[in-house]
């Protein structure tokens, strides 16, 4: 059976570590706001957890099957990472009637994004090979572990878009906004 404290430390170190989801949260919560972050931070423990049962099921199979897999996953998520850099240096500028049409990442987006965030593969990888109980079967196992990073990643994300939140009110200049929002694009892509 799997020991839980191990798991969940593992889970809650690496989801509250500085990462692409930490640095896209932390940008939505200093220009949205928490609550219209909420899905955000919802979708990203959704998207890892399914991607956790996935490679418990076997996925990771599929990578050894044909490794180019895993080089082509690699190149589209360093070009997604560039992409979403890009997007974060243009919501330091946006004002007037841009600004009311900008939105946070949605629950699907956040979710789907996972499949391209290199760090999330490491968790699904580690987790896979390091913490699927054996015991429970194949199915089982993989449903378990991925509720548990699934319950742990929220509260653990959550610091990082409160964050974001509480710096909001000192970026109402927008030359320190835009500061911000170019040091946690270079963040990202780096």
């Amino acid at each position: 059976m799997l020991e839980l404290i191990p798991y969940f430390t593992y889970c809650f170190v690496m989801s509250v570590t500085p990462g692409p989801n930490n640095v896209m949260l932390t940008a939505s919560g200093a220009t949205f706001g928490f609550r219209r972050t909420m899905p955000q931070m919802l979708g990203i423990g959704l998207g890892c957890g399914i991607q956790i049962m996935l490679v418990s099921l076997g996925m990771g199979a599929v990578f050894e099957w044909l490794p180019q897999i895993q080089e082509v996953l690699r190149w589209v998520g360093a070009a997604y990472l560039v992409y979403l850099a890009w997007r974060l240096t243009q919501a330091g500028l946006v004002v007037g009637e841009a600004q009311a049409r900008a939105r946070p990442l949605s629950f699907i987006e956040s979710a789907a994004f996972q499949f391209l965030n290199p760090k999330a593969w490491v968790i699904a990888i580690t987790t896979a090979t390091v913490f699927l109980p054996k015991d429970l079967g194949p199915l089982l196992g993989s449903l378990y572990i991925g509720a548990v990073l699934i319950a742990v990643n929220y509260p653990a994300v959550s610091v990082w878009a409160l964050f974001g939140s509480g710096v909001r009110r000192f970026l109402g200049n927008p030359r320190l906004r835009q500061a911000v929002a170019v040091g946690l694009a270079l963040t990202l892509v780096v």
